[in-house]
Formats: C-alpha cells, structure tokens, sequence
C-alpha cells in the first residue's frame, strides 16, 4: 500500500511504490515520478442512497486515485494535517476533514441525526473502517485529541469537531445557553455528546 507521512505541519506526503492511495479531488500541490491520477468517485458507495448521501455531504468526499512510483505531496489550504493508523478499526470523521486515505479502508456515509433548529437539516458522518492510514485535515492549528472515558463523557462543538475512534457513541445535547454565553452562538441549536471509551479530536478553529 502507499504510506502516507507528515511531510510537515501542513502537507501529507504520499510515496508510492506500485501502489495506490485515495485522497481528496484537488489536494495535489506537486507531486515527483511515475504517477497517474484518475477520479475515485464517491466514498460512500454506489446507487441511489450513495447518490442521496452525496449530495447531503455537498460532494465532500469527491476522491481520486493516485497510482504508480513516486510521491505525491497533499495539502489544502494551509490546513495542519494528521495521520492516523487504524488496525482494524473505525473512525468516525467529519467529511470536509478527510484528506487521504492509504491501505484496506472502506468508507461510508452514516446518517447520525437532525441539527436542531427550524431548517431540520440531516447531519452525516463519514466512517472509515479496515486497516491503514487516514489523514486528517485541522484548521487554526493541530489536532487536540481528548480522551472519553465512562466516568467523563465528552461535549464538543459540532463545527471543532473532527474525529472520533474508538467505543464510543455520539448523542445530541440541546442546551446550549453556553456557547451565548461564550460568543461562539452561530445558529446550531446542539451540541455533540460523547460516551464510552476513546477519543474524540478536536480543531482549534470552527468550520
């Protein structure tokens, strides 16, 4: 498979030896060797309901397949990138926040509820289940990853939330008199509660 390093703060570098990764339609800024480019499609599979979980991710996880020798360097808009391993597991992540993927990963669109609020707009996370390595994009700075444990569940806000892994399940908390409180009252009506045991990751700046 191709390994996916972090070249720096901000750019994922991909090399490749006869192999393949996906990552984001648009995310090469250079790339050196024998290498080839063709579009992936759609992570979230194929048919209708691929097509319905499409269009409710604004087309977000539009990916491409680059192929050959070489390395190809990935980045997209100054954002700080991560790479996370996964040995056969499932990570829970915000689409806008997917920059590559390497290795037997399969991806999915998983309907996790409605925002509140009068609009009723459906929120979709994508899932990344199998093993390899996911790079994950940050905005205003590196990701901040917080433990959930039983005896600590975790309230994040849902525009700083990036990633999630582990046994942990998401739930809805609509009292949100603290982000008035705080100036960060941008029209959601929830916040994203977390139990179980992992870890949530978080970015400094909301989307």
């Amino acid at each position: 498979m191709g390994r996916l390093l972090d070249k720096s703060k901000k750019v994922v570098e991909a090399q490749l030896a006869g192999t393949t990764i996906r990552a984001i339609q648009g995310s090469m800024i250079a790339y050196e060797g024998n290498v080839s480019f063709k579009s992936a499609g759609f992570g979230g599979g194929d048919g209708v309901l691929a097509g319905m979980k499409r269009r409710a991710t604004g087309e977000a996880l539009s990916l491409m397949e680059c192929s050959g020798h070489g390395v190809v360097y990935l980045a997209v808009g100054g954002q700080y990138v991560s790479v996370v391993d996964l040995a056969n597991e499932t990570l829970q992540v915000e689409s806008q926040q997917l920059l590559a993927l390497s290795g037997n990963l399969n991806t999915n669109v998983t309907f996790t509820g409605l925002r509140g609020g009068v609009g009723g707009q459906g929120l979709f996370t994508t899932t990344v289940s199998g093993q390899g390595q996911v790079a994950l994009l940050s905005a205003g700075g590196p990701l901040i990853h917080l433990e959930v444990s039983p005896q600590y569940p975790l309230v994040v806000d849902p525009d700083a939330f990036v990633s999630a892994r582990g046994q942990v399940t998401q739930s809805f908390v609509t009292d949100v008199s603290w982000r008035n409180a705080v100036g960060q009252g941008n029209g959601e009506a929830f916040s994203l509660k977390w139990d179980g045991h992992g870890v949530v990751s978080i970015q400094p700046a909301e989307r």
